[in-house]
């Protein structure tokens, strides 16, 4: 089942515009998930509004926004009128500037979505900007409504399409002389740092995202099938806690000197172990060499 768009509209580029759709890029839902269970009835509960102050519930056509104006003071604003908001952005995704994907922080990338063209007739002009955009290797600037927030977007040439990359404002992002502020600088032994790089060209390697796994959600997993059977649920060894190195270089060192010795595969885990072709089939033993006899 394809997934559903998320947003809906126009993609335009000064007189050009086609129609496109927009399609979360990630799957958030999850393997485990669980629910509030009442211990004494065994029953699902479910999450009520209450008045802060009477601390009767409160019915859902009672429920309506507010904007705190004063000390418990509120305006009252109506679905309808947040409805009737609209701007530009709301149905179009009109690129206003141009520039090098790598001129943007990484800092300040947010959700990933597919960009595509929504109908048959949008399919040419849509190619077309995708086409010019890599032929420059630029990516487009531009602002879109989700879920009624306007939010800056870089868009840029992916696979057949374009893949659309919400940005954060720049006022949400923590500047980060805030956090480094504090670090003195050093004056660094070149020969530790030489270690270290040993250490990096050891451990290069390409990037396949299909190798990582969720131990914690495997774990659950575990916990889950070992309560259903009646059994005992896993008990995991806690993890040895790493502590401040004392002897920088002797760590480093010993370090490198793992990184060289010869190590075992990696273990499959649960989900990745599947039965070969030939699993469960007894394999033949190969005919013993017959020996040659004397003339």
């Amino acid at each position: 089942m394809a997934p559903r768009p998320a947003w809906k509209g126009y993609l335009k580029l000064s007189l050009v515009s086609c129609a496109v759709e927009l399609t979360s890029a990630t799957d958030r839902s999850e393997k485990v998930s669980f629910r509030v269970i009442n211990r004494k009835t065994g029953n699902t509960v479910r999450r009520q509004y209450v008045d802060s102050v009477s601390g009767k519930p409160v019915d859902p056509d009672d429920e309506v926004k507010g904007y705190e104006i004063g000390s418990d003071e509120y305006l009252l604003i109506e679905e309808d009128e947040i409805d009737a908001v609209q701007i530009e952005s709301s149905h179009t995704l009109s690129i206003v500037q141009f520039v090098d994907r790598t001129a943007i922080p990484q800092i300040y990338f947010d959700q990933p979505y597919y960009l595509s063209p929504s109908d048959e007739v949008s399919e040419e002009a849509f190619a077309v900007i995708r086409e010019a955009m890599a032929k420059q290797k630029k990516a487009g600037i531009a602002r879109i409504v989700l879920y009624r927030r306007e939010r800056p977007a870089m868009i840029e040439p992916f696979d057949k399409g374009l893949l659309l990359t919400t940005l954060r404002y720049d006022k949400t992002v923590r500047q980060p002389d805030e956090v480094f502020d504090g670090l003195h600088e050093s004056k660094l032994d070149p020969e530790l740092v030489d270690l270290a790089t040993h250490i990096i060209d050891k451990k290069q390697a390409k990037f396949d995202p299909s190798g990582f796994e969720d131990h914690y959600e495997e774990a659950l997993l575990a916990l889950i099938e070992a309560k259903r059977k009646g059994k005992k649920p896993p008990v995991a060894k806690p993890a040895e806690r790493p502590s401040n190195v004392v002897n920088l270089f002797e760590a480093l060192k010993k370090s490198l000197g793992e990184e060289d010795s010869p190590r075992e595969p990696p273990r499959k885990s649960s989900s990745q172990r599947k039965a070969s072709p030939g699993a469960g089939k007894p394999t033949k033993k190969p005919a013993a060499a017959k020996t040659r006899k004397s003339a």
